[in-house]
């Protein structure tokens, strides 16, 4: 390549990543400073902040209260992502496996869910749930119960509405891992003596573990603030990080403490982020076999 053609490359790359950049200052940067910022304000006493600055935010994150509502939230986010796992990660991979035409139609049965609006399949879950509704009706026809469930308003109530919003991610992260993947090192594996058992953990789970660690981190860190879920389907018995947030927003009208709870939690997903980064890299995963 010449000198000339190198320049109008890299000058044609560079304009290229100009939108990039200007999107990730706007939407991401600039908000989070924001954010930052807001955060070590004093709150005024009616309505908006004054420009004071205080770390009483923080100190107030570390009671009790807001302490368990963290824990709450990641033990929920822990749970919700272990089922989806492993719920997501066979289904995604043995739809890869399809043929091509059984492929695209499970394929758009996956993808008709997200033609509605989420907040309407969450509500069509409080029929199934609530009491004498479409669960109990069919638990009692099959003589499993005598009387109705009290599941609606319920912890694992939001656990299914939690694994049903999230589990596509799951399913399609898998499913892009498995269909780049090379099976002529299954066959070789095979032909090497391994069983399918050793051959499918020692081959195929390490070249779709890239995937599946994507997939729990797209299933894990919205798991921690999806409050819609947690309110549609578990009344005010189950408080996340993101209710406390909205209900500082909407009835407390105290920006900063929001603001402050908002910087915690995004933290926390960095960090989990940080070791999805580690984990995916080659060398790391060679290490865990």
């Amino acid at each position: 390549m010449s000198l000339k053609k190198k320049k109008n490359h890299n000058r044609f790359l560079w304009l290229t990543l100009v939108p990039i950049y200007l999107f990730t200052l706007a939407f991401v940067l600039i908000p989070f400073i924001y954010m930052l910022v807001l955060s070590f304000l004093t709150r005024a006493e009616v309505w908006g902040t004054v420009n004071r600055f205080t770390f009483d935010h923080y100190i107030r994150i570390l009671e009790p209260l807001y302490i368990n509502t963290f824990l709450s939230s990641l033990k929920l986010a822990f749970i919700v992502t272990l089922f989806i796992t492993l719920f997501g990660y066979p289904f995604g991979y043995f739809m890869a496996r399809l043929p091509g035409y059984w492929k695209s139609r499970v394929m758009m049965l996956l993808m008709i869910p997200f033609w509605t609006s989420g907040l309407i399949r969450l509500y069509g879950w409080i029929i199934v749930f609530r009491s004498n509704g479409s669960l109990d009706q069919i638990l009692m026809g099959l003589h499993i119960t005598e009387k109705p469930l009290k599941l609606l308003y319920s912890y694992p109530a939001v656990v299914v509405g939690m694994i049903y919003v999230l589990v596509p991610f799951m399913i399609l992260a898998v499913y892009s891992s498995v269909e780049k993947m090379d099976w002529t090192l299954v066959e070789a594996a095979r032909d090497l003596g391994a069983g399918r058992i050793k051959a499918f953990l020692t081959v195929t789970f390490r070249l779709t573990l890239p995937g599946l660690l994507s997939g729990v981190v797209l299933t894990f860190i919205p798991s921690m603030g999806l409050f819609f879920v947690a309110d549609i389907l578990g009344g005010n018995k189950i408080v996340l990080v993101g209710n406390v947030i909205q209900e500082q927003l909407t009835k407390g009208r105290n920006l900063p403490f929001a603001a402050a709870l908002s910087v915690i939690l995004m933290i926390l997903t960095s960090l989990i982020i940080g070791l999805y980064r580690k984990l995916a890299n080659t060398k790391e995963l060679e290490g865990l076999f």
